[in-house]
């Protein structure tokens, strides 16, 4: 699950340097791709019921992260395909 949400934000981390070295519709590729991660991490830690308190915690801090992560990357290519309009 850690995996998928750092890959899925890969692509919002690194927004500048890939908007420069990719083309235009592989950037929008990759971007759609990461926010599918994002939201397939969401859907597979709701899934999970921790047996303990603590195990929540950390369950609905890594929700709360990857929501967050999926909202900056439907920004990001929100604002990129206002950009090439």
């Amino acid at each position: 699950i850690r995996q998928l949400n750092r890959s899925s934000g890969s692509i919002g981390a690194n927004y500048l340097e890939a908007n420069d070295s990719l083309g235009t519709k592989d950037f929008q590729m990759r971007l759609k791709i990461a926010r599918k991660e994002a939201k397939e991490v969401i859907y597979w830690l709701r899934l999970i019921e921790p047996q303990d308190s603590k195990m929540l915690m950390r369950r609905d801090k890594l929700i709360s992260e990857a929501d967050e992560l999926k909202k900056i990357l439907s920004t990001i290519l929100q604002k990129h395909l206002q950009k090439i309009k």
